[in-house]
């Protein structure tokens, strides 16, 4: 079979426990992404901050929220070697027992983050330990993208590519929406004393039935419609890529650019957020926690018609519109969210807003890199591309924010992060062809 031929459109049902199975893999993972984000402040005062007392003095220390999202960071650079070793394996091996593995290695780490003693009880060795976890998670992480996506690209109907890969993006944001939701909850429900202590401890934990429940859809997968893998041909469309052989390095490049403002907005705003708004603003816990929420909310609403949208119109009208909008926005949307003045109506409003715009990035994202490389490279090409981007510019977001807002003094940092990086990755959407979402994958 050469990389030209066209795959026979799968049956509705299959195509359907597909999307299933890797959209439950997806909302494990950033579940725990977002869990993590929402307690970055917990989490520094009983892992990363040296002195007794966990309390909420103790975790507004700047070097140890600092050393929390370099952890954070760490693990998101482990993503581009979990793309590599597991995208190769789901090029050469198949999709399903890729997606097993990096299901039951996520599954493990967040668990076990939830039993870790803290430093008061191990000292230095707890911040380690919880770095080699998130070491694992990173691993896990960088093969699940390239796989899930790779998935539910190959079994969709035709002219739905671009909705089948918006549910990646969608679970993602019910995800973080499930992680914002049970800290919001916790934070009501427990006093800040019991939640320093040992609260934090059950979201980690309700990975393991979480995890199960997917790693049980994975199981029952078949293959998607062309495997095994086509032999060499053509490499990216558009002439992206080698005519054999591996990933070319300049069809990774592009695609990076293509959603570095994807990844740097969808950070700024959906995660790093919460401990922004408490450190440098002065917002309180469940104010904070209650904007993420919001925020995600917005992103959620949006994501499926984006994809919907892209179907239709193209991916380069969409992402283009939302890159340029937070381009535009980005400044104006966070002087309301420090004005003191401002009524909690337009609050509301404006959070919104910014998650709706990272959306219509994320929603044709996916679509956009399965269509940028054959079959045989799909998993590693666009796999090394989503986890690239997201360890420079999303998992370094909440390092270099907090860092240079310690720095400078500038609360608008995020704004000028997210801005910046829309500004860029707009260049490289204008590369994209107006007809590649209605052309076959090969």
């Amino acid at each position: 079979m050469t990389s030209t031929e066209l795959i026979p459109a799968p049956p509705r049902a299959a195509a359907r426990r597909a999307l299933l199975a890797g959209s439950a893999g997806n909302l494990v993972e950033w579940y725990e992404f977002g869990v993590y984000g929402c307690f970055a402040t917990v989490i520094a005062a009983n892992f990363f901050t040296p002195h007794t007392g966990a309390g909420a003095e103790a975790a507004s220390g700047t070097e140890a929220l600092i050393a929390t999202y370099a952890s954070f960071a760490l693990a998101f650079f482990f993503r581009p070697v979990g793309a590599l070793l597991f995208g190769r394996l789901g090029d050469r091996l198949g999709r399903r027992p890729t997606l097993v593995l990096v299901i039951g290695l996520m599954t493990l780490a967040t668990t076990l983050i939830g039993l870790l003693p803290t430093r008061d009880a191990i000292g230095a060795a707890a911040p380690w330990l919880l770095t080699l976890l998130r070491v694992l998670q990173g691993l896990s992480a960088g093969g699940e993208f390239g796989g899930a996506v790779s998935l539910m690209t190959e079994y969709a109907p035709p002219g739905r590519r671009g909705l089948y890969g918006a549910w990646q993006s969608f679970t993602v944001a019910l995800g973080l929406l499930a992680g914002a939701a049970t800290a919001a909850a916790l934070a009501v429900v427990l006093p800040a004393q019991a939640l320093y202590a040992w609260g934090w401890r059950i979201p980690f934990l309700l990975a393991l039935p979480l995890g199960m429940v997917a790693l049980w859809l994975r199981t029952a997968l078949e293959e998607p419609p062309g495997a095994p893998p086509a032999k060499a041909g053509p490499g990216v469309r558009g002439g992206e890529g080698p005519p054999g052989g591996g990933v070319r390095a300049r069809a990774v490049v592009l695609g990076i650019g293509r959603i570095m403002g994807w990844s740097a907005a969808g950070y700024t705003f959906l995660v790093v957020l919460p401990s922004h708004l408490q450190s440098t603003l002065g917002a309180s816990f469940r104010d904070a926690l209650l904007a993420t929420t919001l925020v995600t909310l917005g992103f959620a609403a949006s994501i499926l018609p984006a994809g919907l949208l892209s179907d239709r119109y193209g991916r380069r009208p969409v992402m283009l519109g939302g890159a340029l909008g937070i381009v535009a926005l980005a400044h104006p949307l966070l002087r309301l969210l420090q004005s003191p003045g401002t009524p909690l109506q337009v609050r509301v409003v404006a959070v919104l807003a910014a998650g709706a715009l990272v959306g219509l990035l994320a929603g044709p994202g996916p679509a956009m890199l399965a269509e940028m490389f054959p079959r045989r490279v799909r998993c590693t090409g666009l796999g090394l591309a989503y986890s690239l981007a997201n360890a420079v510019f999303s998992g370094c977001a909440g390092l270099v924010i907090t860092a240079w807002t310690a720095r400078t003094g500038d609360t608008a940092i995020p704004a000028h992060y997210a801005a910046g990086a829309c500004a860029i990755s707009s260049l490289a959407l204008l590369t994209l062809r107006g007809n590649d979402h209605r052309e076959s994958l090969r």
